[in-house]
């Protein structure tokens, strides 16, 4: 069975292959209680982050996970879409939505993991 972190690699690496853009994986397990890792990936447009959004629904149907709220239905350019699958949350957002909230600037304490190319 995969760990939650295996499963967060997965999911970021899905997000690069989907051309999300500056894929970033924070491991802030310590830091909080309610999620053990983010992901946060730069879109180009709303279609792109429909397209992402829809592999990651596929990717949980495989893996054991389950999105939280599941009722939200993603808005045509919406600048930031938060995907709450628990243990990981996947933040997929403009390049001006991701630069104005600069979360990894927020959550600096976390470790980074490296995914390579």
């Amino acid at each position: 069975m995969k760990t939650t972190e295996e499963k967060a690699i997965e999911i970021a690496k899905l997000m690069q292959d989907g051309k999300g853009q500056d894929v970033v994986l924070i491991d802030i397990s310590g830091m909080n209680s309610w999620t053990d890792y983010f992901i946060i990936a730069t879109v180009t447009s709303s279609t792109q982050q429909q397209g992402l959004y829809k592999q990651i629904k596929d990717y949980i149907k495989e893996n054991d996970l389950e999105i939280h709220l599941t009722n939200r239905k993603l808005p045509d350019g919406d600048d930031w879409c938060l995907v709450d699958l628990g243990a990981i949350v996947v933040h997929l957002m403009s390049q001006d939505a991701r630069a104005f909230y600069d979360l990894e600037k927020l959550w600096h304490a976390g470790r980074t993991i490296e995914l390579g190319e």
